[in-house]
């Protein structure tokens, strides 16, 4: 197996401590992986963990991923991706200077991994305010990870469409529309849309599960419109592209109502529920927990896995955010990266 390439996150945020934490905690679960981001900024999160008195977790910058296998156990790898800053990171405050560390880590191990040189990418926390104040002009990880994809396969953006999953051990959700407003959200409940999430959903679980995976739909309006009393976008949007899926072999049920589909999918009816929009799909995962709720975007040519949780400044540099959602992250991540590699043999 190529290594994994942890990225940094923002380092006024938790991403930082919860990566020391990981390696420190997780035992196995974090070899063949290394830190791409800050050396000084991995050495600064590993002091502030260190108890009184006691020795901060070592971290060693190596040259280049291939060094990370002389890394002596118990100890941190880091490859030097970005420039250091000019001056320290304040924790807890967005900064342009932050945003950039961040972005600049996510963009390098995206490059690396599609130029096949690492297994998978697992990101920490990036702020999206930060990485706005640094120049990227992306509402997030997804879309940033999109674009470079797109520009590494010559084509437009728009021919390499991405989706956003959330994962944990009860519950599974795919989002038709990502990082926009509400009203923008209802607009991109589409035919193609909808169509397009069901394929990229179909594609990618049969990677994670082995089989065709069963999906259950989200209707957008209460109690899935209602027969047309509530909105018609289920009659008109929704089951189409559901029956246009079945067609063409994917395993889809619905429009069914938002406030039960994903309890039926808790109980084994469906394997993933796709979701119309960001919220309707991401309270009912955060809701069950996000200390182990994994990020995972369909779609793009490598494999990408984040921990189901942001920045958390209002904790950063205190020691109690919890690594748990990122070594679930790795875990995911190398599991899709041994069945990417398997499929390509």
């Amino acid at each position: 197996m190529l290594p994994i390439a942890v990225t940094l996150g923002d380092p006024a945020g938790i991403g930082p401590e919860i990566i020391v934490k990981a390696f420190r905690d997780s035992g196995d679960d974090l070899r063949g992986c290394f830190v791409a981001g800050d050396v000084g900024l991995v050495r600064r999160a590993a002091a502030l963990l260190a108890a009184p008195g006691a020795l901060a977790l070592p971290v060693a910058e190596i040259e280049s991923p291939a060094e990370m296998a002389g890394v002596p156990p118990n100890c941190v790898p880091v490859l030097q991706v970005v420039e250091a800053p000019d001056a320290p990171i304040a924790l807890g405050k967005v900064s342009a200077a932050a945003g950039r560390i961040a972005g600049n880590s996510v963009v390098w191990a995206a490059r690396a991994a599609l130029r096949g040189e690492i297994a998978a990418i697992v990101t920490a926390p990036l702020h999206k305010e930060a990485l706005a104040a640094a120049g990227f002009n992306f509402p997030g990880h997804t879309e940033l990870l999109q674009s470079e994809a797109a520009a590494h396969l010559g084509r437009p953006v728009s021919e390499v469409p991405v989706r956003m999953m959330l994962a944990n051990d009860e519950l599974r959700t795919v989002l038709v529309s990502i990082h926009m407003s509400l009203r923008r959200a209802i607009e991109a409940v589409t035919f193609d849309g909808v169509l397009e999430t069901l394929r990229i959903t179909h594609r990618s679980l049969i990677a994670v599960l082995g089989k065709a995976p069963k999906i259950g739909v989200a209707g957008l309006n209460p109690h899935a419109g209602e027969g047309g009393l509530f909105g018609t976008e289920e009659r008109d949007i929704i089951a189409p592209a559901i029956a246009a899926a079945q067609r063409e072999g994917i395993v889809a049920h619905g429009p069914h109502a938002p406030d039960t589909v994903f309890m039926r999918a808790r109980t084994g009816e469906f394997d993933v529920v796709v979701a119309m929009y960001h919220d309707q799909g991401l309270i009912p995962v955060k809701y069950l927990g996000v200390e182990k709720g994994v990020n995972v975007t369909l779609g793009l040519p490598l494999v990408r896995t984040s921990p189901d949780h942001g920045t958390a400044f209002d904790i950063a540099g205190t020691g109690r955010a919890d690594a748990s959602s990122l070594i679930e992250a790795v875990r995911m991540a190398r599991s899709l990266s041994r069945e990417a590699a398997f499929s390509a043999a």
